[in-house]
């Protein structure tokens, strides 16, 4: 597998334009901004009940189909996270899926300055994507703009970002910094790297894992149970074999078992993630919603076939 190079950049100190407004999320600003208000739902979760504080969210997995599909889940793990916090963060960390066709063995960083979406651009921390380049990191990151500039696993979710932290809509704080992650080995690495480089800083963070779970289906080419309604059902049964991965925190696992499993889109980022929020403290995992493309259709009386599903969660890590 060849490595991307550190300088394969065509966008160096440019804007990334969005490449899927009007596909996955409006197109409209105002439309864009008030869905994405509607999908903030935040979820008050106490560990424990004789405390009175709520826990404190570092990161969360975040769903990035279509909006009509996968919003509200994800509007809900990033709204809950930022009601958590009496202090925003300086840098919003998306690790995400990677679907650009090209073999890929690093985490990948872009060369842009920000990512735009309609209305608003979200400043990319340029500081921490510095650093994380310097010598040393390259085992781990490189930077190549073929893997996001046509990549949604990040953009749908900025409109979100920004209406849960309005700062990141403004040029101010917090800034995101979008990293691509395969299903790599080292995807934990890449988690602590990124948490130990903020820290260093003395930055606050916020680390998102865009993934999806169990694509399943004749669409997906994955239907080991069959089609219809009990398919769909052992593909929830799949979802839950990662999550229950992911709530007991079993962060070296994720990686080998999505590989035997095929149930994230997204094992490395979701791998990465929950590295990178043990790294700086976080010792817990919440499972907020756990549901699929099919149901969610079916709750908007939206009529769907009961062939093909995408499993998606809301999850927080604290």
């Amino acid at each position: 597998m060849s490595r991307p190079s550190t300088d394969a950049g065509s966008g160096a100190g440019a804007v990334r334009p969005p490449a899927f407004a009007g596909l996955f999320y409006p197109d409209d600003a105002q439309k864009a901004r008030q869905l994405a208000e509607r999908y903030l739902s935040p979820v008050e979760v106490r560990i424990n009940a004789t405390e009175a504080a709520l826990p404190r969210w570092l990161g969360g997995i975040v769903p990035h189909a279509g909006w009509i599909c996968s919003g509200a889940i994800a509007g809900q793990t990033i709204s809950t996270i930022a009601r958590s916090q009496a202090t925003g963060p300086d840098v919003i960390v998306v690790f995400a899926a990677v679907h650009t066709p090209l073999p890929l063995e690093q985490a990948t960083l872009d060369t842009f300055a920000g990512w735009t979406v309609p209305g608003a651009t979200s400043e990319v921390s340029q500081e921490l994507r510095s650093k994380l380049l310097e010598a040393g990191g390259r085992e781990l990151f490189a930077a190549d703009d073929r893997f996001h500039s046509r990549e949604h696993a990040v953009e749908v979710e900025l409109p979100l970002i920004q209406a849960a932290w309005p700062g990141a809509a403004m040029g101010k704080s917090p800034a995101i910094l979008p990293v691509e992650v395969p299903l790599i080995d080292e995807a934990p690495q890449v988690g602590i790297a990124t948490a130990r480089r903020i820290a260093a800083m003395s930055s606050r963070a916020v680390f998102l894992a865009s993934s999806d779970l169990t694509h399943y289906g004749p669409a997906y080419r994955f239907a080991p149970a069959g089609t219809g309604l009990s398919g769909l059902a052992w593909a929830k049964d799949n979802d839950r074999r990662l999550l229950e991965q992911v709530e007991r925190m079993q962060v070296e696992q994720v990686v080998g078992a999505v590989r035997a499993n095929l149930n994230a889109c997204g094992g490395g980022a979701i791998a990465a993630m929950l590295a990178a929020c043990r790294e700086l403290g976080a010792s817990q995992a919440v499972m907020l919603r756990h549901t699929n493309s099919y149901e969610t259709l079916l709750e908007q009386g939206i009529g769907h076939e009961r062939d093909n599903a995408v499993g998606y969660a809301s999850v927080v890590v604290g």
